[in-house]
C-alpha cells in the first residue's frame, strides 16, 4: 500500500486559514461601510471589490505576478529590504487565496448588513451602548447567517484554489504544494489513483465543514438573545 504525503493537506488547510481569518475581518469592515455608502459610490466600490470573482483564476495569478515578482515594484522592495521573496513560497499563495475568496465573504456580508434593521441600533444608542458594542452584540449576532455564509463560502474557495496559487506559489513537494496542485501534477503524470486520493480527501473535508457549519446554523442564536441583557 502506498503511503500518502500528507504535506498538500497540511499546507492547503493552513493556507486556507490564514487567508480566511484575513478575509474575514477585511470583509466585515469592507461590507459595513459599503452599506452604508450612497448607491453611485456603492456601485462603483463593488466593481472593484468584487472583480477577481469574475476575472480567471489565471489572471489574477499573473496580475499578481505583476505586482510581487521580484523584479517588479512591490516584490522588489521587500527582497532588497527585508531579503524576502513574495513568490514561489507557501506564504505567497495566502496572496491570491485572499484575493480570490475575499468577494465571496464581502459580498455576503455586505447583503446581511443593508437587510440590517437600522431601528435595533438606534434602540441600542437610546440605552446608551457605544456603536462598538451595538456593533458586535447586536449588529454581528442578527447578521449572523450571512457572515457564516460567507465565511464558508470564503473557506471553500481558499483551499481549492489552484490558477492563481499555481502561478504566484508555484508547485514544489514539501514546500508549496497544495491539494489542487497535487491532483494537477499527479494527473499531468498518469497517476490517476494518486489523484483521486486527494480528490477523495479534498471532498471529505468540504463535505465535513459544511455540516459542521449547517449543524451550527440549527442552533438558537444565543448571541442575539443576550444582546439587550
Amino acid at each position: 500500500m502506498v503511503s500518502l504525503d500528507w504535506f498538500p493537506l497540511l499546507n492547503s488547510l493552513r493556507i486556507a486559514a490564514i487567508s480566511t481569518v484575513i478575509v474575514f475581518f477585511l470583509g466585515i469592515l469592507a461590507a459595513q461601510k459599503a452599506a452604508r455608502l450612497p448607491p453611485v459610490v456603492k456601485g462603483i466600490l463593488d466593481v472593484v471589490l468584487t472583480l477577481p470573482l469574475v476575472l480567471p483564476p489565471t489572471v489574477v495569478g499573473w496580475l499578481l505576478l505583476l505586482l510581487l515578482g521580484p523584479r517588479r515594484p512591490v516584490g522588489a522592495f521587500v527582497l532588497e529590504r527585508f531579503g524576502a521573496r513574495l513568490v514561489m513560497t507557501w506564504p505567497s499563495a495566502i496572496f491570491s487565496t485572499v484575493v480570490v475568496s475575499f468577494p465571496l465573504l464581502y459580498r455576503t456580508a455586505r447583503g446581511a448588513f443593508e437587510n440590517f434593521d437600522p431601528d435595533l441600533a438606534h434602540v441600542g444608542r437610546t440605552l446608551g451602548r457605544s456603536n462598538t458594542w451595538i456593533f458586535w452584540h447586536v449588529q454581528m449576532p442578527v447578521c449572523r447567517p450571512g457572515i457564516l455564509a460567507g465565511t464558508v463560502l470564503a473557506f471553500a474557495r481558499a483551499l481549492g484554489e489552484y490558477g492563481a496559487t499555481s502561478m504566484v506559489a508555484g508547485y514544489t513537494p514539501g514546500r508549496t504544494a497544495t491539494i489542487s496542485t497535487t491532483v494537477y501534477q499527479l494527473w499531468r503524470t498518469g497517476d490517476d489513483a494518486g489523484a483521486l486520493r486527494w480528490v477523495l480527501v479534498n471532498l471529505a473535508i468540504s463535505a465535513v465543514f459544511l455540516l459542521a457549519v449547517n449543524l451550527l446554523e440549527r442552533k438558537p442564536a444565543e448571541g442575539r438573545n443576550r444582546a439587550w441583557r
